[in-house]
């Protein structure tokens, strides 16, 4: 157990730094959703939240997959480390220089597509804040790599605090002191602005920051790029491109597609997407910990690779991360009654998707867990079949029931999509690199994990009552205390022996 000890401290310093990013993007959800809970601030929700879809799509192409590369170069015999971050560092910088001076010339054009007429240097500001998260990935691969987490935390943590002041500062405190100094400098701009320019302008101030503090990771490096290393390293990690496209057309092209198909009015239709959106981050604690676990667990699988006993190391690390991401569902389910006030009312209409779309993180969390059998063994094209099959049940399936079922019928397709990617994936990954899962141990947890939620969904029907709200809450809160607690209980009462010297509670322990 001491391996995966390792791994869960490292994923527990990573998972501080995710949560405070994600913290600071979901502390923002429940403003603006207040601030725009009126029909037209949701549809300008649904503008903001297709803007970032198409910033996820950009941020896979400017890194190309040299990350994950620098990974797993990282671990072969021959290969210097100076000579293979020289490599990676300077073909990164050299091509998001080239990407933003080319796309930068279609700056009008692309502002006008998005509706953003009066404000062309919007894309220049998102260009250089996707550049810049392109130009640190391998800065903070080396972190990651050399198991430096507090360091990596630290980065990210003090990236967020600047963000949140920033934020603070443009947002809520600038418009008070130019109503109270009118004759200021810089009035006139600020005023020229809206709330979509100003957070993109924290942004690329942060990363801005963010370079600068890891100026000791990337203070050695002189522009020398090895052209043979390079070749190997594409070559490798060039999949990543595809995979990466067609997982963000699994992860975000949803909303893309509910704005176009929906039969509706473009107003309508924008609605349903912010909708949409704001009820898909209350996935929030499965997101942050699979974020956290992928930061962890890319440099541990391959460090592990040559070990022979790592598949065992795999399947249990499997069983444990099901398990933590059952937590995670159950914890937002039993509790959603309060979670929902980190939206509006105006968007509540969604909650019946949640318990989908979390199922459906959690099949993406399994998958992210079983696609470790392709990168170790260098067949990446295999991950480009399976994630391109991600993508047509998408696509299809999107394409077929949006006109009829509407968002749920995006939950639903997501589900399908991350669900037939582990069957793919799994099947596969038997056949090349054989990991002995403890199928039976896992399906008895996601088994039980639904069973608490029925559970809990029988008590808050039978005791729901719309004349004493209050009473229906608490009861609610207490069902889900009792049930989380027993859901745990009984989990590590299975699996006690496997947990060797770990101190549990009495409870457990009898």
């Amino acid at each position: 157990m001491s391996t995966i000890k390792k791994l869960a401290g490292q994923t527990l310093w990573y998972g501080m730094s995710s949560v405070g990013a994600k913290m600071l993007n979901y502390l923002l959800t429940p403003i603006l959703s207040y601030l725009m809970s009126d029909a037209k601030g949701v549809a300008e929700y649904g503008d903001y939240s297709l803007l970032y879809a198409c910033i996820a799509f950009a941020n896979i192409v400017f890194t190309y997959g040299f990350e994950t590369g620098y990974f797993r170069f990282s671990n072969k015999a021959g290969i210097s480390e100076d000579r293979l971050f020289q490599t990676t560092f300077g073909s990164l910088l050299l091509s998001s220089l080239l990407l933003c001076a080319g796309i930068g010339l279609f700056s009008r054009e692309i502002n006008a597509y998005l509706g953003f007429y009066d404000h062309p240097e919007y894309i220049l500001w998102a260009l250089a804040i996707i550049a810049l998260d392109a130009i640190a990935a391998i800065p903070f691969a080396r972190l990651r790599q050399n198991s430096q987490p507090r360091k990596y935390a630290f980065i990210k943590l003090g990236g967020i605090i600047i963000n949140i002041i920033l934020v603070v500062f443009l947002i809520a405190y600038l418009p008070l002191y130019y109503e109270n100094h009118p004759a200021a400098w810089g009035k006139a701009w600020y005023f020229s602005q809206n709330r979509m320019g100003l957070l993109l302008l924290a942004n690329l101030l942060m990363n801005v920051f963010v370079i600068l503090m890891l100026f000791k990771e990337w203070r050695t490096f002189r522009f020398r790029i090895s052209r043979s290393l390079w070749k190997e390293v594409f070559r490798y990690s060039s999949p990543m491109i595809v995979i990466g496209l067609a997982g963000m057309v699994n992860e975000v092209l949803d909303r893309l597609m509910l704005a176009k198909l929906l039969p509706a009015s473009p107003d309508i239709s924008k609605m349903l997407v912010g909708i949409y959106s704001a009820n898909y981050k209350l996935a929030i604690f499965i997101t942050l910990f699979i974020q956290a676990f992928k930061m962890a667990a890319e440099p541990f699988f391959f460090k592990q690779a040559a070990d022979k006993n790592s598949p065992l190391l795999y399947a249990k690390v499997m069983k444990w991360f099901v398990f933590t991401l059952c937590i995670a569902f159950l914890f937002t389910l039993l509790f959603i009654d309060a979670w929902k006030y980190l939206i509006a009312d105006a968007y509540r209409s969604g909650l019946g998707i949640v318990p989908i779309l979390l199922m459906a993180n959690i099949c993406l969390g399994i998958y992210y867990n079983l696609s470790v059998w392709y990168k170790i063994t260098d067949r990446m094209r295999a991950g480009i079949y399976i994630t391109l099959l991600g993508a047509v049940i998408t696509l299809a399936g999107n394409y077929i029931f949006i006109p009829y079922y509407g968002m749920y019928a995006t939950a639903w397709v997501t589900f399908a999509c991350y669900f037939a990617m582990i069957a793919v994936s799994y099947a596969a990954g038997q056949k090349y690199f054989p990991i002995p899962y403890p199928l039976a141990d896992i399906g008895k947890i996601i088994v039980l994990m639904l069973g608490i939620f029925g559970v809990h969904m029988l008590v808050k029907a039978a005791f729901h009552t719309e004349d004493n709200s209050s009473l229906s809450f608490f009861i609610s809160t207490g069902s889900g205390v009792v049930l989380l607690v027993a859901f745990v209980t009984i989990v590590l009462k299975w699996f006690r022996p496997e947990l060797g010297g770990l101190k549990l509670p009495g409870i457990i322990r009898k």
